[in-house]
């Protein structure tokens, strides 16, 4: 009913009809009747003695102000009943989006230095810590939460549109504070637990591990169909630069860095429950797939316009009360 500029509105306009019952009461009702009591005492001066008593409680002898009094008390009421309500200056909200889940291994083998970035080898942890966090920051309207594992899982940040905290939370973590080994299947199990009350379809779980699952109470298996159930998708990130060249005393060796990836199984949870598997072995690659998960789970972008609304009600009911007492304490000096 407001547009733009309009400040006020009226919740109830059709109650501000009632403005006029008292004036069709008045016409509708029959008049009391003044039948003479042949009983009473009659007094032949009794008008000039009813107008000097008015007079005494009236100097100026007109008490129609109780009535305009009234009528005012009157048009407060309905006006505190039709809804009158002060709207504010709109305010651009963002839709709710999908609700992410970020399960991050932190165990022992994140700490090795085998991920390249601009010609420089970094350790695991900090490559993460740094696609992480940019994924994060993109993922604005969208409740994310945070889950560190390791021998154990556990909720570092739970479902929330305060990405800064979750992103403050992530730079802080360290390896093997969740213990050395990888519980994968808890982490998926604890993550899902978080996500599967909140409505919605739009619900996913993005897994980066650089390991197998060799600890924890729920196998990923038996996570990944209550994944499925759930309507939860799961993206795998697998975590390794793979084969590397290192300087030992016997010259040049090539190792496998990640040769405790179980990258079967993390295909397996992905095409489970209709996600998708990454396979990243520098800084460029996890960055280019946190963009794919960005285009594969695309953020909401629609904002929706709200307006604060204040109701004026309690000004003009306190009025009304108000003025009533000053109408009785008036009324009972009349009398």
């Amino acid at each position: 009913m407001a547009g733009g500029s309009v400040m006020i509105q009226v919740a109830y306009p059709w109650i501000l009809l009632a403005l006029i019952l008292p004036f069709i009461l008045r016409f509708i009702l029959p008049k009391a009747r003044n039948e003479e009591n042949n009983s009473a005492l009659k007094v032949p001066f009794f008008a000039q003695l009813s107008l000097s008593f008015a007079k005494v409680g009236n100097p100026g002898g007109n008490l129609s102000y109780l009535k305009y009094l009234a009528i005012i008390i009157w048009i407060l009421l309905v006006i505190s009943g039709c809804g009158i309500q002060w709207l504010g200056k709109p305010l651009s909200i963002p839709q709710a989006g999908r609700d992410l889940i970020m399960a991050i291994d932190l165990s022992g083998s994140m700490q090795t230095p085998d991920m390249m970035s601009n010609g420089q080898a970094l350790t695991r942890i900090d490559v993460v810590k740094k696609a992480a966090n940019e994924f994060i920051n993109n993922r604005s309207g969208d409740r994310v939460g945070l889950i560190l594992f390791g021998t154990r899982a556990y909720l570092q940040t739970p479902l929330t549109f305060d990405r800064q905290t979750v992103a403050s939370m992530l730079n802080d973590a360290t390896i093997g504070i969740a213990g050395p080994e990888t519980a994968i299947g808890d982490a998926i199990g604890l993550a899902i637990k978080q996500i599967m009350d909140y409505p919605g379809d739009s619900k996913a779980i993005v897994l980066l591990t650089d390991g197998s699952s060799n600890s924890g109470v729920m196998s990923p298996l038996e996570a990944t169909e209550l994944a499925q159930k759930e309507h939860i998708k799961i993206y795998t990130i697998g975590l390794g630069a793979g084969e590397v060249t290192v300087q030992t005393a016997f010259g040049p060796r090539k190792i496998n860095t990640s040769a405790d990836l179980d990258i079967d199984a993390l295909k397996q949870i992905a095409n489970i429950t209709g996600g998708q598997f990454f396979r990243a072995d520098d800084a460029s690659s996890l960055n280019s797939i946190y963009q794919t998960i960005n285009k594969l789970e695309p953020v909401k972008s629609d904002n929706v316009t709200v307006r604060p609304v204040t109701p004026l009600y309690p000004w003009s009911l306190g009025l009304a009360l108000l003025l009533s007492f000053i109408l009785v304490i008036l009324k009972a000096r009349r009398d």
